[in-house]
Parts: structure tokens; sequence; C-alpha cells
């Protein structure tokens, strides 16, 4: 196949395809691909990721509460569960629905409930920090605690500390606890995001995926400034942004499991390669991710961001750049 030829596809389940198969089964009403599924999945970061994706199509129907009403005492399904209606809360929340408060204490009590069912599982607790960006005036207790470290702000630091027992440096804990800052308000949540992304890459070990979380808060940076696609964009071709993708490249990247790779780190990753003109080093992260890719971060350089095939052109012109210059690399201007 020829660069021009290559046509990339989305798909939530990405490499992951028995979770394909589930998928598939999910949206015409079944789920016991589902059940099975979840039952072989072998650590928590599968299990985290699996169950979220599973939960944005569960959400639409009721194929989980057909599950649990068949088997009450699953573990599995009781944990479903809790995840599809944190999902329906957020979405009611994110579209000002009338029922959007009665979801959240359904959500808050469902997570209560899993966390009591699966004591070991750390999805509960991610739930519960998904629910608490819902609270943006903190008027929960559980969702000011004082922080950890100087530089960092109040908020629910006691529900990360039990995901972190549960499966420590949890990829998708630590995404959730990047939205509450987004969604607090303060007017200093581009600066409160920087210490909490440099705080929490600080402390986690090689191979995690969260030395790629300072690449979401320069792409945040990038979208509220409506950046688009300016000459030369001293954005992204600054000392910090090639630092940033560097330290992701080598301390992430090289060092972890290419199984459990999320396709929007890799995504962010490629990106901050291309953007910060190293794109013989990006061109290995354009092919770990095969045919797939993600709207996101691209969507943000086109001048409609809601237009899919504006991202998508932008990530094929930035993918054969980048292939184009594995074999010979270079420091150039863009395409």
């Amino acid at each position: 196949m020829t660069p021009s030829d290559f046509k990339p596809v989305y798909h939530p389940a990405g490499h992951d395809h028995d979770l394909r198969t589930a998928l598939q089964d999910l949206r015409t009403g079944r789920w016991l691909s589902m059940r099975d599924l979840l039952e072989g999945t072998p650590d928590w970061a599968t299990w985290t990721r699996r169950t979220q994706v599973l939960a944005t199509v569960a959400a639409g129907s009721d194929a989980v509460r057909a599950w649990l009403a068949e088997e009450p005492r699953s573990v599995a399904a009781t944990v479903m569960h809790a995840r599809v209606i944190v999902e329906r809360a957020v979405r009611a929340h994110r579209e000002k629905h009338a029922r959007a408060q009665e979801l959240w204490q359904q959500a808050w009590e469902g997570c209560r409930s899993a966390a009591h069912a699966s004591p070991a599982d750390p999805v509960p607790w991610v739930c519960l920090l998904a629910l608490s960006q819902l609270d943006e005036g903190q008027r929960l207790e559980e969702h000011r605690l004082l922080p950890p470290g100087p530089m960092l702000f109040p908020g629910p630091w006691g529900l990360l500390a039990e995901a972190d027992r549960r499966d420590p440096f949890n990829r998708e804990a630590y995404h959730r606890m990047l939205q509450f800052v987004y969604a607090r308000q303060t007017g200093k949540a581009l600066s409160e995001a920087v210490n909490f992304v440099q705080w929490a890459a600080s402390s986690a070990p090689e191979g995690s995926p969260l030395h790629a979380l300072p690449l979401y808060v320069r792409v945040e940076r990038y979208r509220l400034g409506q950046g688009n696609e300016k000459a030369l964009d001293l954005h992204w071709v600054t000392e910090d942004g090639e630092r940033d993708a560097q330290r992701a490249l080598h301390t992430w990247f090289t060092r972890s499991d290419p199984a459990a790779q999320s396709l929007l780190d890799l995504n962010h990753l490629a990106h901050a390669l291309w953007g910060s003109l190293q794109f013989a080093d990006a061109a290995p992260v354009f092919r770990a991710l095969g045919p797939y890719y993600t709207s996101a971060p691209w969507a943000y350089r086109t001048r409609h961001p809601s237009d899919p095939a504006g991202a998508e052109d932008v990530f094929l012109r930035a993918r054969s750049r980048c292939l184009a210059a594995e074999d010979r690399p270079s420091r150039g201007p863009r395409d």
C-alpha cells in the first residue's frame, strides 16, 4: 500500500480484537461476549480500558441491565452497571439535561455498590473521579481535600489515592483528575493542569502512560488559544515542546508494552513530535498506530475542529511527512 492509498480508521477498540468482537455484539443488545471478555481480562489496566470503552456503547442500551438481572451476583456486571450510569450522568451534565442531578446521585450510589462488590478493583474509584468533575463548585468535601504536594489544588485526592492503591498510576484515573482540573473554572486551570501533570509524571515509573500527560495540557493550551494552522507555529517549536515530546517518547513509548498503548496517547505523541519538527522520531509512533487514528488532537489544527475530514487530512499529511523522514532523519519545515 502506497502512502496515498492509506486510509486511517477510527475504532474505539483499536488493536484489541477481542474487545472489537464484544462491541459488535453489544451494539445488537447481546451481552455474553462482554461477560466472557471481562472474565478473561488479565490485569487492572486492561480491565479499566475495556470497561470504559464498553460503557460508551452500553450506555445507549439496556444490555448491562439485562446482564445484571440474569446474573445479579456477577461482580463484572455490577462494575459495568456503575460504568454505564456514570457515562450517562456525565453526558447528561454536558448536555445540561433536566435529569442530570438525578443521574449523578444514581451513579454515585452505583459506584459505591461496585466498590463494595469488588474491593480490589480500581474502576469504581475511577468512576467516582469521573463524577467529581460534575461538582464544579466542589460542594462535596471529598472533592476539596488538601493536595499531597505544593503547587497543587484542593480536589478529590482521596479518590485518586484509592484508585492508586489498587492499580498504581492507573491511566484513566489521572486523566479523570486532569478533567476535574479543567472543570474547576477558577481562571487558573491551565497553570494548575501543568503543575498536576508534572507532579504525576515525575513520580511515574518508566513505561507509564502518565509520561504522555504533559502533551495533553500543551494541546489544551493550543486549543484555548485557537491556534489553528499558523505558519511555523512557535507553540510547538519550543525547547519545552521538544522536551515534553522526547520525554514521552523515551520514557513511555519505547519502554512500554505495545499492546497496552492507548491510541489517544499514541496520537498525541505523534502529533507532538511532528509539531516540534522531530519527524524521524515520530515515524515509529505512526507505525505503532497501524491503520488507526483518533480525531484529537489533529482536529485542533483545522479551522473547523468538529469536521472529521479536516482532522483526517492533517493526520495524513503529518504521517506522510514523518514516514518520509524515517530513513533520512533531519530537521526541516513542515509540508
